[in-house]
């Protein structure tokens, strides 16, 4: 006791004395201060599933697929728009067109570990085991919105191959690029969505990829692009732009640009959602175009198809209109009707309405198509025929809102005076894509027994595996045995290859 009471005398005195060489200022700098760690971890990014969520989900699916008989058509004997028959005598008898449809069970998954260091690591601030889980599920639900959109299980399966697109129509002229004089060598690569969504000019395109599993096994994933086109080429004087085009793809939602001052030697340049470019800047180091050597658009057994595959695929009958090439780097915008809406947009509504007597329940748009929209609705001579919608109860704010964009389109080309249409924008819908989907069949269609247009079909919803501790970690797998039953591809419609302006 009395050593320590001196000892605390000493401390005092020192500290009483500035020039004692103990008394040192003691500042943030030695690290003597608490750690201010806010608990849990942030997860700060987005996870936007509007399909995932409106899609109805179905249970009850067993054996490798969910199949159902067809009725598309009733056909009337005689003429089938009459039905006279004679006085006492007998009509003659009506036909039915049918088929057998059938849709595959896939399996969609994502695994992730944690060790048992960072397990005893986290106590404190977050559950690791149950976060994991959280996020592993997350990851799935945006795996699994990309396949309800974009899923593509190829052409043999009712889906979309692409093929090998038409060798690239090239001229060069203007002034002003940084082009070099030189002859230019093109070639391109069409993109599914799922493609679009896997390529950037950084990384270069998605062709295939082999994975390796938890378990040690390998499986090899198609990324969504088509096979290599022919090389063309092009005399370029210094400053021209070079201006390239190839024919549309129907299922092709992007294209990528491979250029080259030597044969054979074209490195990526560009990926534009219009199949044309007008390049003014040529760089090296970029994907070689040795890099795609086949067709790798689909995941056949691996994949089912999504909405936008299912109405893009040859014989869906929905409605799909491919805007024409335009001028190279230019393309061809949507146009204005000049009563306050969009031809383009018109001419899809009244055609699926001509067919097959339905609408499209909404409209999902890009950020750029919204935009591209609502310039073309809001003009001086659409003014006159626009309506601002003020909610029922509400007080009304004096205040003008800037920058409006059109929330709803209305479709005269629908039984009971027309339907208004909400436009929602889709992260995973590319610039120059539009897609109507009537979620569900009108009135007319009260006998169909197909209570949804489409539907996720389940043979296993989504569950957990915790597998055996064979390490020191605990391992996670959420999967799901589904797939996208169609019922009416009809019932879509998809405009695509829509220059931005």
């Amino acid at each position: 006791m009395s050593m320590t009471q001196d000892t605390l005398e000493l401390v005092k005195g020192s500290l009483r004395n500035p020039s004692d060489a103990l008394a040192k200022t003691i500042s943030t700098a030695q690290g003597l201060v608490a750690y201010d760690l806010q608990a849990p971890a942030k997860n700060l990014y987005p996870v936007v599933t509007p399909l995932r969520n409106r899609v109805p989900r179905v249970g009850g699916g067993t054996g490798t697929a969910t199949n159902w008989r067809q009725v598309s058509a009733i056909v009337g004997s005689g003429f089938d728009a009459m039905g006279w028959v004679p006085e006492g005598q007998r009509s003659g008898q009506m036909s039915y067109t049918t088929a057998s449809k059938a849709a595959s069970f896939m399996t969609i998954g994502e695994e992730d570990a944690a060790t048992y260091e960072a397990i005893s690591a986290g106590r404190g601030f977050e559950d690791i085991q149950a976060r994991m889980t959280f996020r592993l599920l997350q990851k799935i639900m945006l795996k699994e919105e990309m396949a309800l959109l974009g899923g593509n299980a190829g052409g043999a399966a009712g889906g979309i191959s692409l093929g090998t697109p038409a060798t690239p129509t090239l001229s060069a002229s203007g002034s002003g690029s940084s082009l070099a004089a030189a002859t230019y060598y093109v070639k391109v690569v069409g993109l599914t969505l799922e493609g679009y969504q896997n390529s950037s000019v950084a990384v270069g395109v998605a062709t295939a990829k082999t994975v390796t599993g938890a378990d040690g096994k390998t499986y090899t994933l198609s990324g969504g692009s088509s096979n290599i086109s022919a090389e063309a080429s092009q005399a370029v004087t210094a400053g021209q732009t070079l201006f390239a085009s190839t024919a549309a793809i129907q299922g092709a939602v992007a294209y990528a640009w491979y250029v080259g001052t030597a044969t054979g030697g074209e490195t990526l340049q560009a990926i534009t959602t219009i199949d044309s470019i007008a390049l003014t800047a040529y760089t090296t180091g970029g994907q070689a175009q040795t890099a795609v050597t086949a067709d790798n658009s689909g995941n056949a057994g691996y994949a089912f198809n999504g909405l936008l595959t299912t109405a893009l695929a040859s014989g869906s009958n929905a409605y799909v209109s491919i805007l024409p090439t335009g001028s190279a780097g230019t393309g061809t915008v949507l146009t204005s009707s000049g009563r306050g809406s969009v031809n383009e947009i018109d001419a899809m509504f009244e055609t699926m309405w001509q067919n097959f007597e339905l609408s499209p329940t909404v409209l999902y748009v890009n950020a750029q198509e919204l935009k591209n929209i609502t310039a073309k609705v809001l003009s001086g001579a659409s003014a006159p025929l626009l309506r601002y919608h003020e909610p029922v109860g509400q007080e009304v704010d004096p205040r003008l809102v800037a920058s409006n964009t059109v929330a709803f389109y209305y479709n005269p080309f629908a039984l009971d005076g027309g339907l208004k249409i909400p436009v929602k924008i889709h992260p995973r819908v590319p610039p120059g894509t539009i897609i109507g989907w009537a979620e569900n069949l009108p009135i007319q269609y009260q006998s169909n027994e197909v209570p949804n247009v489409a539907e996720v079909k389940t043979r296993q919803d989504y569950y957990e595996i915790d597998w055996p501790i064979t390490t020191r970690q605990r391992q996670v797998g959420v999967y799901a045995e589904e797939v996208l039953a169609v019922y009416a591809p009809f019932a879509m419609g998809v405009i695509a290859n829509i220059a931005n302006g």
